[in-house]
Formats: structure tokens, sequence, C-alpha cells
């Protein structure tokens, strides 16, 4: 009876469930005492959601809340465990489980986001703690299902997660139409919630329909989301379900993200899982990531495990040499090679520690150099009929990989031994003359050559030894033997068959007559003549062998050659000049191979005409028009490498010096003309044009390959006109115009390299300085115009002109100008986006029923405008209110007009202040001081004065002019600011740079330095031409 007194109730249970220590397995058993001894079990169920309903309520996470939820889930699910003891008690128990089912199912559309969240949240956690072998009703799992996949499609992201969480047991990926797994699979691609894509990465089993999806999360906008990614794939995926591609392509998207959290799964999980999936062989696991395709990739996967390993183990763990530091020939594969020649690179960056520690993996240099050539000497050379056969092919290739990572291993050797690097060299340059070594090792070879050789004259004298013996080799040659000297030779063995006989005769005599001494010295002398005969015979059946060198024209030789140059221009400085042994080089190799027939050899040469053209600014602007006519004719290789010459060539020389030759032409002939001042006149004004002419079609030549059909190529234009924008070697609004227009062409989308480079570009180069921001001011409007008159069947036509807007503002904001650039500024009082509000208001007067005028108001209310524009700038917005008619525009602008008046009644405000405490700035500070307030944005109180009224009555006048003169507002407003300045500079007595005025083209404006003046051309007026030109 006292046990019976002493039952929980559930307001009791609920109230203790709250608290944070609370033992609930205590309250679980308590509660289902009191739940035993009731016989009407409906009253227990009534009650019990009763309470439940509270914490219901509160959409808020707090612990309190989550202890209740908790205790209420673990309570129903508690009954399955009497299933076993007692079956008659099973209805009962499964009545307390649908009704609250029920309840929850009836509620989950409830208005309130609080109510949803915690139905979803209730549902997950009584499905989690049910066992693993629990069953329940086909009509409840059917309205589970249901309820909570109307759920995945909340408002609130919350509760989509507990929607998601709730379904996590539902689904099934053995079902090709399971509802769950489609419904995962559209959330993990379209859910804008991170927090929504993250759970169901948590909840997703994967399966072959499944796996793309998580594979693609790896890609994510969000750190979390693709960190969980690849744990989901570490834990959840074996290495055998992705194939190849894919496991080289999370590899490197993993191991180069830009987020350390995520790196560190790839390299403690990810790898480590698959690793154990091949029982700890690292070769093993470099086999199942294919390195001879993807090397870079593979190498980052051994830096990343060998720096979870000390130094010290990563060398006794590398069993796979021999006694002299090698691994054996029947040894190599691509994978040993590949982790040897990675093993010596990471040990070579550790500094002084590692390289002690190299010394026991590689061997000495000359011993290495002969291993090195014995295997490169032993490469097989394919037939005609290998080169059909893939195996064959698939072998060499293997064996070339191999290689290439023994030269590698090259550079982290100690060279500083005289003799082993005597041998090495030698050995190195034997290689290079091989007419076996493939041609995708030279460049290889050559550059480990020169890296252990210092001096340029040494590195071009030997360089070309090399390629004078691979390109002359020494051949032996049957010399065919002249007719005369046939018939000398066979008169010759005529003459001495005759002496045999007539010696013979006498030999004959002499036996007969006993004379024996004679027939002894006949005897000998028949010996001498059969040998001269037998000597004369075979130099009559041998043709004489010569040994001389034939100039090898083949494809092969010729590239080969090439490489070789081409790497040693790279290694050269740039302040070494062509000297003669260059210059045999380029005349007998570089000029003829780019009219060579085949491509590989013409893109070589172009290669190294580029390189050559670097050494020399007389050599470059001689061989210019060479380049220039391959870029109209050639191949889409050749034409970009010729592209990346001449870029190349401007960036380090500008455009001047590509006109210095007519120049000097021009004037010899003007000492030659010169009977007076007008032919000398004359002389001059031609002398500009052809100049200006030869830039202006040197850049149309250029730019028009933004417009290109090849990918390749307008990439590479557009890298080169930004770096020479960027450099100052050129500015163009017009340019700028199009590179943004590019940018955003829906064309482009495929073309990664190009939008990464000028996305890169666009924001270095505008607030580098104010000079570039001027130069996007002036590419606004012909900007936005180009947009807004795309035709629809233009991809332009796609391009949202609101963000091309909005990305010119933020590109033109004063504030975010570098500190130093806003320095050198401070001078100007007005500000680029003072000059971008007139253009813009002026623009909307010219048409102000025009669609376009949204897109200018809108931009108008970003703008960071200076307090000494206010006035002038509430004139044009009054006419402007008067004239455009567009509801959304007019509150656009008046509510940009109401700031401006606030901070001009501030201004005001503070003014007034000042003359009545009777205090004028500008006749009493120094020039210090007014200096300084100059630089904070204040102008005396006098000037404010003198130049209102002048300021009132020409905006005033302005209005009634109408709005055929409206552009000349920004005139009159510069010359009024232009006075202004003149006046604080006569009281200041400071030097200030000339003021400058605000035109549409601005070229007055330009506060240049004197660095930038001598290599900066402003180019604006002769790329302005039209395009039909």
């Amino acid at each position: 009876m006292g046990a019976e007194k002493k039952l929980l109730q559930i307001k009791d249970a609920f109230e203790m469930a709250q608290k944070p220590h609370q033992n609930h397995a205590k309250l679980v058993a308590a509660l289902k005492r009191t739940y035993n001894q009731l016989k009407d079990k409906m009253v227990f169920h009534e009650e019990f959601v009763h309470y439940l309903k509270y914490p219901m309520i509160i959409y808020k996470r707090e612990p309190a809340v989550e202890q209740v939820i908790n205790f209420a889930a673990k309570f129903v699910t508690s009954f399955d465990q009497l299933e076993k003891e007692d079956g008659n008690e099973e209805e009962e128990e499964t009545s307390l489980l649908s009704y609250l089912f029920n309840f929850l199912l009836e509620s989950h559309s409830a208005n309130s986001h609080a109510v949803r969240l915690r139905v979803c949240q209730l549902v997950n956690k009584l499905l989690g703690s049910m066992p693993e072998n629990a069953q329940i009703d086909d009509d409840l799992f059917d309205k589970i299902n249901e309820a909570m996949l109307i759920r995945l499609k909340d408002k609130i992201p919350n509760v989509r997660i507990q929607a998601v969480l709730a379904l996590a047991r539902l689904q099934d990926p053995n079902d090709e139409n399971c509802p769950v797994v489609n419904v995962y699979n559209a959330l993990l691609e379209n859910d804008s919630s991170s927090e929504v894509r993250r759970a169901v990465l948590s909840c997703i089993a994967p399966s072959a329909k499944t796996l793309p999806k998580i594979v693609g999360r790896t890609m994510d906008v969000k750190e979390v989301v693709r960190k969980l990614a690849y744990e989901v794939l570490a834990e959840k995926v074996h290495m055998r379900a992705l194939s190849i591609a894919q496991r080289v392509k999370l590899l490197q998207q993993g191991l180069n993200d830009r987020s350390d959290a995520v790196k560190e799964v790839v390299q403690k999980k990810l790898l480590q899982a698959w690793l154990r999936l091949t029982e700890g062989d690292v070769l093993e696991l470099l086999h199942r990531l294919d390195v001879e395709n993807c090397p870079k990739v593979a190498v980052s996967v051994l830096n990343a495990m060998f720096s979870l390993s000390t130094l010290s183990d990563l060398v006794q763990n590398c069993k796979n040499l021999d006694n002299r530091k090698l691994i054996p020939m029947e040894d190599l594969t691509a994978e040993s090679a590949l982790y040897w020649r990675s093993l010596c690179e990471y040990l070579k960056s550790k500094g002084e520690e590692g390289e002690a520690l190299i010394e026991q993996i590689l061997s000495e240099p000359a011993t290495y150099a002969d291993y090195l050539l014995s295997y490169l000497q032993n490469m097989p050379v394919l037939s005609e009929e290998q080169r059909e056969d893939f195996s064959c092919i698939e072998n060499l290739l293997t064996k070339e990989f191999i290689g290439q990572q023994l030269i590698l291993i090259i550079g982290c050797m100690d060279t500083t031994e005289e003799g082993g690097r005597k041998r090495l060299l030698a050995v190195l340059q034997e290689i290079l003359i091989l007419p076996t070594t493939s041609t995708s090792l030279i460049s290889s070879l050559v550059e480990r050559l020169l890296s252990i050789i210092k001096d340029d004259d040494r590195r071009i004298h030997t360089v070309a030894e090399i390629i004078s013996e691979v390109r002359e080799p020494i051949v032996t040659v049957d010399t065919p033997i002249d007719a005369a000297e046939i018939r000398k030779q066979q008169l010759k063995l005529a003459e001495i068959k005759v002496k045999l006989l007539e010696t013979k005769e006498a030999l004959e005599e002499c036996i007969t007559l006993q004379d024996f001494n004679r027939a002894l010295v006949l005897k000998e002398k028949i010996t001498e003549l059969e040998c001269i005969k037998s000597d004369l015979i075979k130099e009559a059946e041998q043709p004489e062998i010569k040994e001389m060198r034939v100039e090898k024209n083949d494809p092969e030789t010729l590239l080969k050659c090439l490489l070789m140059c081409y790497e040693l221009l790279k290694q050269m400085s740039l302040s070494k000049e062509i000297g003669p042994t260059m210059n045999g080089i380029i005349e007998s190799l570089i000029l003829p191979g780019i009219t060579n027939v085949h491509p590989a050899v013409r893109n070589m040469a172009v290669l190294c005409l580029g390189c050559c053209a670097l050494q020399n600014k007389d050599f470059a602007s001689q061989h210019l028009a060479l380049l220039l006519q391959v870029l109209q004719i050639d191949d889409i290789k050749v034409k970009r490498s010729a592209l990346k010459a001449v870029f190349d060539q401007l960036m380090l020389f500008g455009i001047e010096t590509f006109k210095a030759k007519k120049a000097n032409d021009s004037h010899s002939e003007e000492t030659e003309i010169r009977n007076g001042d007008c032919e000398e006149e004359e002389t001059k004004i031609k002398e500009l044009e052809e100049e200006t002419a030869t830039v202006h079609n040197l850049l149309q030549l250029l730019s028009s390959f933004l417009d290109s059909e090849f990918s390749e190529l307008r990439t590479e234009a557009a890298e080169g006109l930004a770096k020479l924008m960027f450099s100052g070697r050129l500015i163009s609004a017009k340019l700028l115009s199009r590179l943004i227009l590019l940018w955003y062409n829906p064309v482009t989308e495929e073309d990664t390299q190009l939008r990464h480079c000028l996305g890169v570009f666009f924001p270095l180069f505008a607030y580098a300085n104010r000079t570039n921001q001027e130069c996007f001011e002036e590419a606004f409007l012909p900007t936005l115009r180009t947009l807004f008159n795309a035709p629809a069947s233009s991809p332009l036509a796609e391009v949202d002109i609101a963000n091309v807007s909005e990305l010119l503002v933020d590109l033109t904001r004063p504030s975010g100008l570098n500190p130093q650039a806003k320095k050198s500024q401070d001078y100007q009082d007005l500000t680029v986006h003072d000059s971008l509000a007139v253009k813009i208001c002026n623009e909307i007067l010219i048409d102000p029923t025009a669609p376009d005028v949204r897109i200018y108001a809108k931009a108008l209310s970003s703008l960071e405008l200076s307090k000494y524009f206010t006035k002038d700038l509430l004139v044009l917005l009054d006419e402007i209110l008067e004239k455009v008619k567009d509801k959304l525009c007019q509150r656009a602008i008046e509510k940009f007009k109401i700031n401006l008046s606030k901070g001009n009644d501030i201004d005001k405000d503070r003014s007034e202040v000042e003359q009545e405490t009777g205090t004028t700035k500008s006749e009493h500070v120094n020039p210090n001081e007014e200096e300084k307030n100059k630089e904070a944005g204040q102008s005396p109180v006098n000037e404010h004065k003198d130049n209102a009224p002048t300021k009132q009555k020409s905006t005033r006048s302005k209005v009634n002019r109408g709005q055929r003169k409206v552009k000349i507002e920004a005139r009159s407003v510069n010359t009024r600011r232009n006075r202004k300045t003149v006046a604080s500079d006569s009281e200041s007595g400071d030097e200030v740079p000339e003021p400058v005025t605000l035109p549409s083209s601005r070229p007055s404006r330009r506060a240049k330095t004197a660095a930038l003046e001598k290599t900066r051309m402003n180019l604006s007026k002769l790329l302005n031409v039209e395009a039909d030109d």
C-alpha cells in the first residue's frame, strides 16, 4: 500500500526531467509503475500529451526543453523491452506509441514553427530510440513517411533538419524508387541551408544512386559540409566503390582545399581509411590512384602521409633499396620510383636534418649517374608494328615515367664534390646525345644539367655542343670507288699475277737446276706476292668506309634540339645579351623551325623565339612582325604560344619599343628633307600618325582574340591584357569594359581559368590607385549600355545587369582604395563616385522613361559621395524627380535625396556655429593646419560663403536649360570645384597639384606619377573607335 501511495505523477515526472543531472532511467521506471497501476490507460495518454504540449511550443533549444523531449521519447519507447516478458500488454504498449504518433502527425502542419520543429524532433527521437528489430504498422509507417516528406519542404531550416533526421530509418537504399532517398538527393543538391545539407549527409545511406551526390558535396560552398562529406566517404564508403577518376579528384580537391579543417580530415581520416584497406601498403594505394597520369596528386598524397611520421621512421620504412642505396632494376615500378623521388624531395625540404638522412636512401652522384645511364640505355625502341600494339606503347610510357622520376631525383643530390659532379654532367650529356632518349625526358634532363652548371656562358656552350651532336651526329658512310681507281687496281692486280707466274716458273727452273739458295729467295718472293694479291682482292671487294657528320632534319630531332634551346633560354638571365653562339642557333634552328610543316616543331620554335626576344629589345622589335603573322595564320596551339610571347615582350619593354624602329627610320628621312620648317612639321605629324596607327593595329589585333571561338585564345588574350593594365603599361576604359563583359558572358562559364584570372584582377586593379578607379568609372556607362542594347539572341541578354552595376559601383568605391593610394589622392576633393553620380543623373535625364532607369537609381543609392558635392547633386535629383514617372525609381531617388539632405544640413549647422562664434579658419590657421583640414575633408567657412551663390545660380540656370544641355552640368560643377581649390591654395600657400576637371573622358584629371608617365600610354582614344573599324 505504501508503494502505491508513492506513485510518480506525470506532472512531477516532467518537472524532474528538466533538471540537468536527473537520472532519466529511474524516472522512466517510476512512471512505468504508475502507468501499470492504471486501469484506464487513455487518461494517462491524454495527460501525458497534455504536459508534453508545454515544451512543444518553445522554439529555442533550451536545455530543460531538450531534457523533457528526450525523457518523453525514452519513456514511450521503453515498453518495447517488456514485449519479450509479457505478450498480453502488446496492445496497450502499441496504443501508447500509436496515440503519441497520431497526435504528432496531426500537429505537424501547425502554424507555429516551434510546434512543427518539436513534432519532427519527437518523431526522430521516437524512431531513433526504438530497437534495431523494432516493427511498426504499415499504415503508421506510411503516415510518418508522408508527414515528414511534407516537412522536408518547410520554410524553416531547423524543421527540415529534424524531418531529415526523422526519415533516416525509413529510407531503403536498395529501392531505386524510394521517395526518401530521392528527396535526400534533391536536398543535397538544392537546399539553401548548409545545415540541412549537412544533416542529409549524416543520414543518407551510401548506394550506387546516392554516392555521386555524396561525392558532389565535397565541392560544397560551406566548409562544414565539405568536411562531413569527406568523413562520410572515409567511414561508410569502400575505396573500390569509387572509380580511379573519383579517387584522384577527391584527393586533389581535399588536399588543396582552402580550409585547413577539410585538409586535416582528408589527411587523417580518408587517406588513413584507404591505407587500412590496402593493409598499410603505400605502393598499393598509389597503384589504385594511377600515378602515371596524375603524378601531382600522388605527390601531394605522399607528402600528406609523410607529415604524419617522423623523418627517421620514414627512412627506416624505405625497405626496397639494395646495399648500393638503389632500387634494383627488376623491382623498379612507377609507384616505387615516384615514392623514392617524393621521399627524397620531402627530406630535402626539411633542411639540414632531412639532408643528413637523404644519404641513407640515396647513393653517391657517380654511382647514381651510372645507374641512370644503364636504365635509359635499355629503354626499348618500338618498331612500326609495335607502335600499333597498345600494350607495347603502355610499357614504353611506364618506362619513360620511371625514367622521369629517376631524373628528378638528381635535384636532391649534393653535387659539391668535384668528381661526382663531373661524372654526373658527363652522363647527362651522354644521355641527351643518345638517339634512343625520348623527347618527353629532354626538358627534365636539360633542367638538371643547367642546375649543376651555374655560369651562363658555359651553359650556352654546353647546350650548343649537345645540339650540334644531336643535329649532326657522326655516321659511317660507304664511299663509292671511282672507275679510274677501279681500273688502276685491276691493272695492279694483273701485274702482280704476271710477276707471280714468272716467279713460279723461275722457282721450277731453280729446283730443276738444284739451285736451292735462289729457290729459297724465290719462294719468299712468291709468298710476298700472294699477300699483295689477296690484299688487292679484298680492297676490290670491300668499299671504302668513312666517318662523317650528317645533318638530321626529322621532326623528332628538331623537337629535341628546340626543347634543349627552350630550357636554356628559360634559365638564362634577362641581362645576358644574345651572343654569337645563340645567334647561330637562332639562324640555323629556331627561325627555320617556325616554317616547319610539323605543328609541334613550329610551336616550340615560336616559344624559343619569344624567349630570345626577351633578351634584347632590338631583336624583339625586329621579329615582332613574324610573331604577329603566326598569330593570324597558324594552328591554335602555335597561336597561343605566339600570343603569350607578344604579351611577355609588351610587359617587359612596353609598347614604345615597337614603334622606336619606325621613329628612327623617319628621323633619318627627316635629316634628308630639311628644306624648311613646314616640311619638318609635316614629317613629325606623319611620324606621329604612323606610330599611333602601329600601336592601334597591334592592340586591335590582340584584343580581337577576346572574341575568339577558342577558349584557350580567349583566356590567353584576357590574361595578357589584364597583366598589361595591372602593370601600368596600358590604360583603356573600352578594353576594361570588354573584359567585364567577357567575365559575365555565359559563353565563358566553362572557362575556369579565364574567370578566375579576371575575378582576381578586377579588385586588385581597381583598389590599387584612383586612376584605375577612374578607368572603371569611364567603363560604367558603356558597359551597361552594351548590356541594355544586347539583342535577345545574344548571350549577353542573359546577364544580370543589376549585378554588373553593383560590381562597378563597388570597384569604384573610394573607401576601398589602398591606404597608400588614399594618401596620394587626398588633395582631390571630389571622389570618383561624385563624378559617377553626375554621369548617372545625366544618363537618367536623357530618357527618364527607359527601363534602365531602375538600375541607375539603385546604383545612385549605393554611391559614397563627398559632402562638397551634395548641393550640386540635389538640384539634379530634383530635376530627375520631376521627369521620372516610375514609382520604384521615385522612391529610391527620394530616399537617396533625403540621405543627402541630412548630411548637407549637418554641414550647414556646423558652419553657422563657426560664424556665430566668430572663428574664420581660413584667415587665422597656419598652412600646416590648413592642410590637415583639407585632408580631413573640411573646407574653410569663407569658401562656402563665396561659392554658395555661384553654385545655386549655376544649377538653377541648368534646370531651365532643358534636357539637351544636361551634360554640360558636369563641366560647370568641376569649374566651380576648381575655383574653390585655387582659393584654398592661395590661402594655405602649400604646393598642391593642379586641379582637374571632370569631363566624360577625364584625361587631364589623372594624377600620374613620374614612373608611370614613362611607360603608360593613354589608349582610350585609340580604342574608342567603332567596332566596324
